[in-house]
């Protein structure tokens, strides 16, 4: 298990974590789902804290490498495997998934079918190896991805920064929703995003304030 070190996080999470040797599927909210630019930088958290190399299939060439660094996944980590459609991405992360030396296997797709998932959850058994799907919504398709083997099912969505001190720019914030978890509970929180070191955070000032009486005022304030 790989845990996030945020509160309630882990607690929706079997065994307080993130299930490595998996399948974990994870796309990215709002009108710039295509990029998935903070989808791939909560991937790129995660495996920044496992060891080893990461297998990474594009499916185009957008991938910025100073910003994988910035979350702590240093570009000679990382060996690019140019796949430009779902057909050649799918077979490359399963052969690349048999390789246990490796911290992942990140593969970009547009659409991810419920026979090949359970393929790659299979590999990733097999092997102990994290496999991480990025879904790039194209126009014209549904933004929420199709029903998959995949262990739990991620939404990344940009989030405001603290606006308190003007002068400042905050750190980065996502909404990050577990919209599926085997075995866990579906959940929503407010996040800043990956340091360099690929950790999240719960902004301070949310750490402490209960949810419960938030969505009660909130209530109160549409009446």
């Amino acid at each position: 298990m790989l845990p996030f070190g945020a509160p309630g996080l882990d607690q929706a999470l079997p065994g307080g974590g993130l299930a490595l040797g998996a399948l974990h599927q994870i796309h990215e909210g709002g009108p710039r789902g295509r990029y998935a630019a903070s989808a791939v930088l909560f991937a790129g958290g995660i495996l920044a804290r496992l060891d080893g190399p990461v297998l990474w299939c594009l499916h185009s060439r957008d991938l910025f490498a100073p910003a994988l660094a910035r979350v702590g996944l240093h570009p000679d980590r990382v060996v690019y495997c140019e796949t430009w459609r779902d057909a050649e991405v799918l077979p490359a992360m399963e052969e690349g998934l048999r390789h246990r030396g490796l911290a992942g296997v990140v593969g970009e797709l547009t659409r991810m079918a419920l026979t090949p998932s359970r393929r790659l959850q299979l590999a990733a058994e097999g092997s102990g190896v994290t496999a991480l799907v990025l879904h790039r919504v194209c126009a014209g398709e549904a933004a929420e991805p199709e029903s998959s083997a995949a262990r739990t099912r991620w939404r990344v969505s940009p989030a405001p920064s603290d606006t308190a001190n003007p002068r400042h720019l905050g750190r980065p914030r996502w909404r990050l929703d577990l919209q599926r978890s085997r075995g866990g509970a579906p959940g929503s929180w407010i996040v800043e995003a990956c340091d360099g070191q690929g950790r999240l955070a719960v902004p301070a000032l949310l750490a402490d304030r209960p949810a419960a009486p938030e969505r009660a005022f909130r209530r109160a304030a549409l009446r």
